[in-house]
């Protein structure tokens, strides 16, 4: 499903040359789940971009299926995740001015535009916020702001789900919750989930836990 070969990130800073990642290779089978933890500024979140397709390595390979996404353009990329790629960041990134259900609908008008709405109320329902669909986010709890950025990702139907810290912005209670969720859903869903975390019980419950180390990446037993 997932394949990384020598991944190498580099940025130039007024201080020279930064390598966030060094020599990466990865290979993540569908349907599986795995944690990718590490101290923070380890490169994490940058590997977690770039598997999504949210940018470009400085060299070597990443393939999402068959599909090669290194030698993509940005919009060839864009148009592979709106198809197959779904994303839950640690701040929800929900639109304030659109109501739940408008947040799930949204991206879906764009690419499965007839099931839009129908698909909305489905996966708002799947999160137990049916209720909830015509509130605004300000008019939503944490815990309730990340169930529809939850169903906002798996209504589009990805093939893999990305999760940035997906319980970082929320109390103990909440974030297993919010956990439980993701699990179920990847189950039922038969999705692969790939997720960025520093929460040790969340990483547990991964098929595969892999540690990031100043750019490099390693598989705990």
């Amino acid at each position: 499903m997932i394949i990384a070969k020598n991944i190498v990130k580099t940025v130039s800073t007024r201080a020279g040359e930064l390598h966030i990642l060094q020599g990466i290779d990865l290979h993540i089978k569908a349907g599986e789940s795995v944690a990718i933890v590490g101290s923070s500024g380890s490169g994490k979140s940058t590997l977690l971009a770039l598997l999504a397709g949210l940018d470009n390595p400085s060299q070597g390979e990443i393939y999402l299926g068959d599909q090669p996404l290194h030698a993509m353009s940005e919009d060839q990329r864009a148009l592979l995740r709106a198809d197959h790629v779904g994303f839950v960041f640690q701040s929800f990134q929900l639109l304030q001015g659109l109501t739940a259900m408008e947040n799930i609908a949204l991206p879906l008008e764009l690419t499965r535009a007839d099931k839009a709405e129908h698909l909305a109320r489905q996966y708002l329902e799947k999160v137990g916020l049916n209720e909830r669909g015509h509130h605004y986010p300000n008019q939503l709890s944490g815990g309730e702001q990340q169930r529809v950025a939850i169903a906002r990702a798996f209504a589009s139907q990805p093939s893999v789900l990305f999760a940035d810290e997906p319980t970082g912005n929320l109390d103990g209670e909440t974030g297993q919750r919010i956990a439980d969720l993701l699990f179920d859903l990847n189950r039922d869903e038969d999705c692969t989930l790939v997720l960025v975390t520093h929460d040790d019980e969340l990483a547990a419950r991964c098929d595969r836990r892999l540690r990031m180390n100043s750019g490099r990446l390693c598989e705990e037993g």
